[in-house]
């Protein structure tokens, strides 16, 4: 009885400090797009500075995660999540402090490190610490209490970027993270497994690190040096060796740290290639959407930031709904009807053109967003649920970290390839603008120059009055050009991972687990 109180007690602790931990990464990643309008503008970032700043952080995430959760395995679970805890503090108080997009960049480095570490400890510590009879409560409060906490990520972040205090979307995560290392620290005692004999897998880490973070300066590069440039076909070509590398390192590796046999199973293959292109259209329509509303349409940072509001109410009230059906119906409707959504809604915001700004709002974004947020909320829960059902119970924490992995990958392949991509568009566009107004050579130059900057474009010095307002109008109408092109592509991920899921994924082969699916990759 003794033992069992005491598990109760520090499961409580566990519940209040995991929550905490996954509130600091949660509200930097939906706060981060919304200020980005404000970061461009003070630290004087262009366009790929800003695709930098997102990727820097995912990079690190990506390819580290699964060297997490094995080192809390091995050396600790506490211990980990602490050390990850703290190294994201001292990021995310370094990134507070950038005095420019270069110094922000290698900071978030450092926040993506800190979170590999942390982001894994957070359900494993939940899933050590707490009675088995009480666990699936207790990964459904926590889903219920993160899930809560970021739907103040946008609105938060709208609110400081507009008052001029974009940085203390940072600085929030000091305190935060103080005081989930006191708690845990006092009342929270170590857990690890002490026959995990599992080597880390370093070589593999660094080789899939390496080639995302080369095959992301490649395409970012694209639209400054060209495709025969050897800055851009270059890392591109080390970037694909690297991957080719990792696979052949995962392959003959005795302890790999994404075993690759996993993938012969089709509906774990279905489920990750499903991930990929749904968080890829994500990403790049959540980022573009919001460049838009702030750099062309008119919106404060807060507006923008509330507009996401009806996405994630959709995610609070649907998803656990929807997985609850998966579980008696079968996942596979789901996982083809939710991202098929997700890419109408997409389609539909691909189709605003200039609006009178956030008085239009309910007539112009609010459709699309309801649809795709529905989406959304309709694939998550299944999607979880299917990855873990996919596989042995001996790999479902295996299988959840290459499923997040992939979510991860998908973000940083969605900001470089889309980034590099807006840029030619917008470019393109902008050629096509300026064509009928009366500009030497030499100023049409410095005018497409700016297209690198996409939304914060600005009207070179030098110009009359009248050539101003027609170059401003020309920035406008070619980024909402190249917008609606992004978005576009987007929503054929959506529609892509759609078929994914009519292809591949057969619901009488997936095993049904007791306890709530968590809110996909987190």
């Amino acid at each position: 009885m003794a033992t069992v109180a005491l598990r109760s007690i520090q499961g409580k602790w566990v519940m209040a400090c995991t929550i905490m931990a996954s509130a600091m990464a949660f509200i930097d990643a939906t706060a981060l797009n919304v200020i980005l309008p404000s970061l461009q503008q003070h630290l004087k970032a262009s366009g790929p500075d800003l695709f930098w700043i997102l990727n820097a952080y995912l990079l690190m995430l990506a390819s580290l995660i699964l060297i997490g959760g094995t080192l809390g395995d091995r050396l600790g679970r506490k211990k980990i999540f602490m050390i990850g805890i703290f190294i994201f503090i001292l990021g995310s108080a370094a990134c507070g402090f950038s005095p420019n997009a270069a110094f922000l960049i290698i900071f978030r480095v450092i926040q993506g490190i800190g979170g590999a570490l942390m982001i894994p400890g957070s359900l494993s510590l939940i899933s050590s610490s707490i009675d088995e009879k009480e666990r699936g409560k207790a990964i459904g409060t926590w889903s219920a209490a993160t899930t809560l906490v970021t739907m103040g990520g946008p609105a938060l972040g709208g609110a400081l970027a507009d008052a001029g205090l974009w940085r203390y979307i940072f600085f929030i995560n000091v305190p935060i993270g103080v005081i989930a290392l006191f708690f845990l620290a006092a009342k929270v005692r170590e857990i690890k497994d002490e026959d995990n004999n599992k080597k880390l897998d370093f070589p593999g880490a660094l080789s899939i690190a390496l080639g995302l973070a080369l095959l992301t300066f490649g395409f970012l590069r694209l639209p400054a040096v060209g495709f025969n440039h050897i800055q851009g076909y270059g890392p591109i070509t080390a970037g694909v060796l690297l991957l080719l590398t990792f696979i052949l390192i995962e392959r003959k590796s005795s302890q790999p740290m994404m075993p690759l046999n996993l993938f012969s199973n089709i509906i774990f293959s279905g489920t990750n290639l499903l991930t990929f292109f749904l968080y890829a259209g994500l990403g790049a329509g959540m980022l573009f959407l919001s460049l838009n509303m702030v750099q062309v349409q008119g919106y404060t940072q807060l507006e923008s930031g509330l507009t996401f509001l009806p996405f994630t109410i959709f995610m609070v009230v649907n998803a656990r709904f929807a997985g609850s059906l998966a579980d008696r119906y079968g996942p596979r409707l789901f996982l083809i009807a939710g991202p098929f959504l997700a890419g109408t809604g997409l389609l539909l915001l691909s189709y605003i053109r200039q609006t009178k700004g956030p008085s239009d709002y309910w007539t112009t974004f609010l459709p699309g967003i309801l649809v795709f947020g529905f989406g959304m909320s309709l694939t998550v829960a299944p999607l979880t649920a299917a990855v873990m059902g996919s596989v042995s119970d001996h790999f479902t924490g295996t299988a959840s970290g290459i499923n997040n992995a992939v979510s991860r990958i998908a973000g940083v392949f969605a900001n470089a390839v889309f980034g590099s991509m807006a840029v030619l568009l917008f470019s393109t566009a902008l050629q096509n603008g300026i064509s009928e107004i009366s500009l030497n050579p030499q100023q049409k130059q410095v005018v497409i120059a700016q297209a690198a900057n996409l939304g914060n474009a600005r009207v070179p010095a030098g110009l009359s009055p009248v050539q101003e307002k027609e170059v401003a109008a020309a920035y406008h109408s070619g980024f909402i050009d190249a917008y609606g092109k992004i978005m576009k592509v987007s929503a054929g991920l959506g529609f892509l991972a759609s078929l994914m899921a009519l292809i591949f994924i057969r619901s009488e082969k997936i095993k049904k687990k007791k306890g709530p699916a968590s809110a996909g990759p987190v």
